[in-house]
C-alpha cells in the first residue's frame, strides 16, 4: 500500500483492511530540500513529516511499513527530465514520468521482494478489463479523477494494482475517515503542486538548480508571429505556452506565448487565435484498451489535465501518433501529457512534440 501521509492514500489502506486484504505500507522519500514555502505549507512530498504520519498511520492500523529511498533515482530520472524540458523550451510532466518510472516501478521491485500480489495506491482512477486487457477509466468523482497521469502504466502494472478510491467521490472519503474516528486527518487540505517545487515557483527553482542559469538563459526578444520585435524577456525558459500574466511587456491588448524558440532565445507572442491549434504529434505511445488503432479512430484528446478535452481523430506515423481536432485547440503544449479517451475509458496517451 503507497502511503503518502495524506487522507486519500490513508482512507484506501483502512477500506482494503476492511474487505480482508493483508498490507504492508510503503512510503517513498524522494526529496529532502526542504524550501520555505515548503515548512511554511506543509505540503507536498519533501515534508519529512509526511512520511512519519504515513508510518503512525501504519502502526495505528496494525500493519507493518517500510520508507523507501529513492532519491538518488527520483533526482536522475524526474527532477533531471524536468530540468532538461524545460531548457529546451518545452513544458513537463513530471508526475507522469514519475508515476511509471518511480512509483509503479519501485513498487512492484518491492511487492515482489516482499511477497505481495497487489499494489494499491490512494488515486482516483478504476481499471477495466476488456478482451484480455486491461485498462484505466475514469474515477467516479470526475473532478478528482487522475487518469490523466497515470496513461504511462503498462499492461503489467494495471494486472497488479488496486484503487481502492475509484468508486467514491472526495466527500465519500473524508466521511469515511470521520467516520473511523480520524476526524483531524478528515479535514487534511491537499497540494495540487509539484511536490518539489511547493511554492509553484519553477523559475526559482530552475535558477537554483541550473549552474549559471542567468547567464546561460538569459535575456532575449520577444517577437510577434511574422518575426517583428516587440521587445524584451528574461529568458526563454520562463516562459511557457498559452502564458499570458507575468509577460513583462504591455502592448495595448491581450497577448499570449504562442512559440518558445530555444536556439535563438526568441518567445513568440500572438492572439488567442494565433494560440490555437488543430494538430500535433505525440511521441512515447502506451495504448491501453487497444493492442492497436485503426487511422480515423475518434477520441476525445485531453492535453492538460484541468482541459475537458475535445474531439479529435488519430493517425500512425511510424513511432508516432498525429492527433486532429475537429476544432481549434488553445495552448497546444511540447512536453505535455495527450491522453485518448473513449468515453470514461484511457485508450492510450503520449508525449506531445
Amino acid at each position: 500500500m503507497a502511503m503518502s501521509g495524506g487522507i486519500d492514500s490513508t482512507v484506501a489502506a483502512m477500506l482494503l483492511l476492511d474487505q480482508g486484504y493483508e498490507l504492508v505500507g510503503v512510503t517513498y522519500r524522494v526529496y529532502d530540500q526542504i524550501s520555505q514555502a515548503c515548512m511554511e505549507k506543509e505540503k507536498g512530498c519533501c515534508s519529512v513529516n509526511a512520511i512519519f504520519e504515513a508510518k503512525h498511520m501504519a502502526q495505528q492500523m496494525g500493519f507493518e511499513h517500510h520508507i523507501l529511498d529513492i532519491r538518488k533515482d527520483f533526482n536522475d530520472l524526474v527532477i533531471r527530465n524536468f530540468i532538461d524540458e524545460y531548457l529546451q523550451g518545452h513544458t513537463p510532466n513530471p508526475c507522469v514520468l514519475c508515476n511509471s518510472t518511480i512509483k509503479w516501478g519501485k513498487l512492484i521491485t518491492l511487492a515482489d521482494e516482499l511477497g505481495c500480489d497487489y499494489i494499491a495506491t490512494g488515486h482516483y482512477a478504476r481499471i477495466g478489463q476488456q478482451d484480455g486487457r486491461y485498462f484505466l477509466r475514469k474515477g467516479v468523482d470526475e473532478t478528482k479523477d487522475q487518469t490523466y497521469f497515470l496513461w504511462t502504466l503498462t499492461q503489467e502494472n494495471l494486472a497488479r494494482t488496486i484503487f481502492p478510491l475509484g468508486e467514491l467521490t472526495k466527500p465519500e472519503v473524508r466521511q469515511i475517515a470521520l467516520e473511523k474516528g480520524y476526524e483531524k486527518l478528515s479535514k487534511k487540505s491537499e497540494s495540487q503542486e509539484i511536490c518539489f517545487i511547493p511554492d509553484n515557483d519553477y523559475r526559482t527553482f530552475l535558477a537554483e538548480n541550473v549552474e549559471n542559469f542567468a547567464e546561460k538563459y538569459g535575456p532575449g526578444l520577444f517577437v510577434d508571429t511574422s518575426g517583428k520585435r516587440l521587445g524584451e524577456h528574461r529568458g526563454f525558459p520562463n516562459y511557457t505556452i498559452g502564458q499570458r500574466k507575468g509577460l513583462g511587456i504591455a502592448l495595448g491588448h491581450p497577448m499570449f506565448v504562442v512559440d518558445i524558440r530555444p536556439e535563438s532565445n526568441e518567445v513568440v507572442l500572438g492572439t488567442r487565435e494565433e494560440l490555437q491549434g488543430t494538430t500535433f504529434r505525440a511521441k512515447n505511445i502506451n495504448l491501453m484498451k487497444y493492442a492497436s488503432l485503426p487511422d480515423g479512430f475518434e477520441v476525445n484528446a485531453k492535453i492538460r489535465y484541468r482541459n475537458r478535452g475535445a474531439q479529435a481523430s488519430v493517425y500512425h506515423e511510424n513511432d508516432l501518433l498525429r492527433v486532429e481536432f475537429h476544432e481549434g485547440m488553445d495552448s497546444i503544449t511540447p512536453g505535455q501529457s495527450a491522453v485518448l479517451y473513449e468515453g470514461p475509458d484511457v485508450v492510450g496517451g503520449g508525449i506531445i512534440i
